[in-house]
């Protein structure tokens, strides 16, 4: 990559970040890297995150406007997104700078909420959209189509559609599939559903999903990537389908996908263990 500009996101309400940030700003300086703070704009060639995943979830929709690749270094918990630690930081940027390194395309969702057949405008997520009752005690009712084909009911306590990336994130905790990033998809999970038979579904990108909420229920809310963005009322209906754009997203230089999972799920195994092969003299 060749490198003129970067910018710096910060975690917001957290000192930590504002001091990396200062040293990482001068360390740019020296290689005649010019680099701008919380800001993004179509001129940058890099984004370097200094939060945890809500930080990086917070600007991927503009990272992925203007193809800007983002890499994360984890500052917070867990940090599937966020893949760098604090202290590879230097040489995963040495190593990026030089050109050796590996830029996934992460698939982004765009949804928008048909209330009285007015539509909203777009939201985008790198993880997810749900569909969430808030404090009632019944069951919602959401009847779902892929395109023109209806799906089922779902007859739960809300629904999340997924990207791959968004799979080891609330789809995870509702029992949905751990689906590897590059396998472009769109995975369906209800949360907590009335009928054990309600199973999460996994669907090419090429879907326009929709769900209309059924039934006079109150407090039921949309939200993408962590955010509050809707209300939905009884017959409003929510699009989600595959967003135009992917976030660029730069990879460890040091640590592979199935390393990450094991490290942050607690798999066990060891990140040395050798690949088989097979005996060609057999």
């Amino acid at each position: 990559m060749k490198i003129k500009k970067a910018g710096i996101i910060l975690k917001k309400e957290s000192p930590r970040p504002k001091k990396i940030s200062s040293e990482l700003s001068h360390w740019f300086d020296e290689k005649s890297i010019e680099t701008v703070i919380d800001e993004v704009t179509p001129d940058l060639d890099i984004l370097v995150i200094l939060g945890g995943d809500g930080t990086l979830l917070h600007i991927a929709n503009e990272a992925s406007r203007y193809d800007i690749p983002v890499v994360g270094v984890n500052l917070g918990g867990l940090g599937f997104l966020t893949e760098i630690a604090v202290d590879e930081m230097y040489d995963a940027l040495e190593t990026i700078i030089s050109g050796s390194v590996i830029i996934e395309k992460r698939m982004m969702l765009k949804a928008r909420l048909m209330s009285d057949h007015h539509p909203t405008e777009y939201s985008y997520a790198l993880n997810e959209v749900v569909i969430s009752k808030g404090n009632i005690d019944q069951v919602v009712q959401l009847s779902t189509w892929a395109d023109d084909e209806y799906i089922t009911t779902y007859k739960a306590d809300g629904l999340i559609f997924s990207t791959p990336t968004g799979s080891t994130a609330y789809n995870l905790s509702a029992g949905g599939p751990i689906v590897q990033p590059g396998l472009p998809s769109i995975l369906v999970t209800p949360i907590c559903p009335f009928m054990l038979e309600s199973r999460p579904v996994l669907l090419p990108p090429k879907f326009l999903l929709s769900t209309k909420l059924a039934g006079p229920v109150g407090d039921v809310k949309v939200i993408v990537d962590g955010r509050y963005e809707w209300d939905m009322k009884e017959n409003d209906f929510l699009e989600v389908r595959a967003a135009k754009k992917p976030l660029l997203l730069v990879s460890s230089p040091k640590k592979g996908y199935f390393e990450i999972l094991r490290n942050k799920l607690n798999w066990g195994g060891r990140n040395d263990a050798k690949p088989l092969t097979l005996n060609k003299d057999k």
